[in-house]
C-alpha cells in the first residue's frame, strides 16, 4: 500500500443528519482590511477537542490510480490516526505524534518508525504535525500575521506576504463568508515542487465549518499527485482510542530526506 494513497484520507469530510452545506459563495463587500480578514481567519480555527470520520480517498498519480476507504482519528494537537481499507479488507494503520511517525502496510509487510519525513516525502513539501493537522481543518499551513498584504481573486481575499519566505512561496485565498480557505499554495524555492491544497465546498457542524471537500495537488518534477478526499460521516469530542501496534516479522523502511 502506497503511504501517499493512504495520506489521501487525512482529510476531513463532514456529513451527517445535523450538517448544512455551506459552499464558498454568497454575498460579501470584499472590502475588509487585511488585519481583520487574518483576524477572523484566526478566529474560525477548529475548536473541538477530538474528531472521528469516515472517508472516501481517490488517489491518483502518473503510475497508478486507487480508491482507499480510511478510517480517521485526531486528537487535537496531539495524535492523528487511521486505517485504510481497499474492498473491505484493512491494508494499512498510521500513528502520527508531534514527534514521531509510525506507519505499516500488510501487502508488502513493511513498516516505517521515524520523523515526518515520510509525510514530506509522500507530499513533497516539509510539513509538521501542526501544519499537517492545519491542512486537514482549512487553516493556514504557515500561520497568518500582518505582514501580508490583500487582493481579490475569484471572489476570494488572496493573501500574500510582503516578503516571502527563504525556502517556500505562499498564497492563500480566504473565503469571505465563513473565512476558512478557499484554497492554499506551498512552493519549494529549492526545487521545482508545489503544493496545492483546495476546499471547494464546507459544511456547518456543531458550530463549525469544516472542509467537506479537500483536493490535494502534489507537482514534482517527475509526476504529479493528485488527492480527492470526501467526508463520509463525522463526530466530535468523543472519547477515543488510537491503538497501534507494528506486527512481528515485518521489515522497516527507511526514507531519504527531502
Amino acid at each position: 500500500m502506497n503511504m501517499k494513497i493512504l495520506f489521501g484520507g487525512f482529510v476531513l469530510i463532514l456529513l451527517f443528519n445535523s450538517c448544512k452545506t455551506m459552499k464558498s459563495t454568497g454575498t460579501a463587500t470584499m472590502n475588509l482590511a487585511t488585519n481583520k480578514i487574518i483576524k477572523e481567519h484566526n478566529k474560525s480555527d477548529f475548536s473541538k477537542k477530538t474528531i472521528e470520520a469516515r472517508i472516501k480517498t481517490h488517489y491518483k498519480d502518473s503510475k497508478q490510480s486507487q480508491n482507499v476507504s480510511i478510517k480517521l482519528r485526531i486528537q487535537k494537537d496531539e495524535v492523528i490516526w487511521m486505517s485504510g481499507s481497499f474492498l473491505g479488507f484493512p491494508i494499512a494503520k498510521v500513528k502520527i505524534t508531534p514527534t514521531r511517525v509510525q506507519y505499516y502496510e500488510k501487502i508488502k509487510r513493511t513498516f516505517f518508525d521515524g520523523d515526518f519525513s515520510l509525510i514530506s516525502n509522500a507530499l513533497g513539501t516539509e510539513l509538521n504535525f501542526q501544519q499537517l493537522q492545519n491542512l486537514l481543518v482549512g487553516q493556514s499551513l504557515l500561520g497568518l500575521d500582518e505582514k501580508f498584504v490583500k487582493s481579490v481573486d475569484d471572489g476570494s481575499y488572496l493573501l500574500t506576504p510582503k516578503k516571502q519566505a527563504a525556502l517556500f512561496a505562499v498564497l492563500y485565498w480566504i473565503n469571505p463568508i465563513n473565512f476558512k480557505l478557499d484554497k492554499q499554495q506551498l512552493s519549494s524555492k529549492k526545487a521545482t515542487q508545489t503544493l496545492l491544497i483546495e476546499y471547494p465546498k464546507y459544511l456547518n457542524v456543531s458550530d463549525e465549518s469544516f472542509p467537506q471537500i479537500i483536493t490535494i495537488t502534489a507537482k514534482q518534477p517527475k509526476q504529479t499527485i493528485q488527492i480527492n478526499m470526501e467526508f463520509r460521516s463525522v463526530e466530535f469530542d468523543k472519547n477515543l482510542r488510537f491503538p497501534f501496534k507494528i506486527p512481528s516479522g515485518y521489515k522497516k523502511i527507511s526514507i531519504p530526506a527531502l
